[in-house]
């Protein structure tokens, strides 16, 4: 659904005004330069990192300290940070601050998988809201004139919903933004986001912008979230894989660019994936990694479009770009396919009860006791 130009919908986040309202998710595994670089090129808006762990950071990690690396045509810059020590993430806030390695700092608190849940990281901290509100107050100060970002989740589940409280606490402590995946933990992907959720917690925060995450498949869903639920901009995770350029209808939708409505035929979208493994051999100054790395946005590129089995199988096998443009050589242009090409993408799980350490949910507050058993969850990395 192509939709007219509207007004122009600027979101400013701290000292940083975006021409569209619209985030790009961390996504574990996707979001790196190339795919930041990529998206880019299509649309405006604000381009995250994947999500990286303070401890690492603070460690000198070295592949770390590659990923919060960005090419020198990322502007704003913006990294995202895990962790559970407040400690700790501040002294990683305190470190992107001093190297001058990003213009935006966002905390995930939005985490669900149980390797995660049950160190009680991710979107089991804000139960302990003492914590969380401590972690996000240290954070802040940190960054100093940096803005920092909160993202999170409804909750654990919906006998233990947190957002509200957090929210509150993290506009108290001074973060710039909030944004909420509109599901809880134990959702994990699954079903529809909750929308009404953005809502409530638009009207609880009145100070600084919300904004939400869920289910935005296309330009048309993103501008119907923010006029149901008066969310301030649009957070995209799942909806651009092997789609970037969705933020081009994005910045279009929201008035940002005026550009001639995207027409996704078969050709164009192999362009695009072409593009994309180049950037990844970029990315990785190792051309046989960057195209192993593209293979698993093979299914995503081409969905519903008319590629054979033999030549998807293909693709996901190549080790070269010579390999990828004698596979896409071979195919046939062919008009966008409609509906088969829209919808969910990204696997989307079933609904399950989060991990959790052991009389987790008997308080909202965090005992001595149970510090070394969360230190144990910065070692791990995951999207939220």
């Amino acid at each position: 659904m192509t939709l007219a130009p509207a007004l122009a919908r600027p979101l400013r986040i701290g000292p940083i005004l975006l021409d569209a309202p619209v985030v790009l998710a961390p996504m574990a595994g996707i979001t790196n330069t190339a795919f930041r670089r990529l998206c880019r090129e299509y649309g405006a808006g604000l381009y995250v990192s994947e999500m990286i762990t303070s401890r690492a950071l603070v460690e000198r990690n070295a592949i770390t300290m590659r990923l919060i690396q960005h090419h020198e045509s990322e502007t704003p810059r913006s990294i995202q940070l895990y962790g559970v020590d407040p400690a700790t993430i501040a002294e990683a806030v305190r470190i992107i601050v001093a190297e001058d390695r990003a213009d935006h700092i966002d905390l995930n608190f939005g985490c669900p998988v149980p390797k995660v849940t049950r160190k009680g990281g991710g979107a089991a901290l804000p139960w302990k809201i003492g914590l969380f509100a401590d972690i996000v107050d240290r954070a802040v100060k940190a960054a100093g004139d940096v803005p920092l970002t909160v993202k999170m989740r409804k909750g654990i589940d919906r006998d233990h919903l947190t957002f509200l409280d957090a929210g509150r606490a993290a506009e108290d402590a001074g973060a710039a933004a909030v944004a909420l995946h509109a599901r809880t933990a134990s959702e994990y992907y699954s079903g529809h986001a909750d929308w009404n959720a953005i809502g409530e917690l638009k009207q609880a925060v009145t100070s600084i912008p919300v904004l939400g995450n869920g289910d935005i498949w296309a330009a048309v869903d993103a501008v119907r979230m923010m006029d149901e639920t008066g969310c301030d901009g649009v957070v995209v995770g799942r909806g651009c894989l092997g789609r970037p350029w969705l933020f081009g209808e994005l910045a279009a939708a929201f008035g940002a660019a005026h550009t001639a409505p995207v027409d996704a035929t078969l050709g164009f979208v192999a362009a695009a994936f072409r593009r994309h493994a180049e950037l990844l051999v970029e990315f990785f100054e190792d051309e046989d990694r960057g195209c192993k790395d593209i293979r698993k946005h093979v299914a995503w590129y081409f969905k519903g479009y008319p590629v054979g089995g033999d030549l998807r199988a293909a693709l996901a096998r190549v080790s070269s770009l010579a390999e990828i443009d004698d596979l896409l050589g071979a195919l046939e242009d062919a008009p966008y396919p409609g509906a088969a090409a829209e919808g969910q993408r990204g696997r989307a799980g079933s609904p399950k009860r989060t991990a959790l350490p052991d009389g987790w949910l008997d308080s909202r507050e965090i005992g001595a006791e149970t510090g070394d058993m969360m230190r144990g969850a910065e070692t791990e990395n995951s999207g939220g």
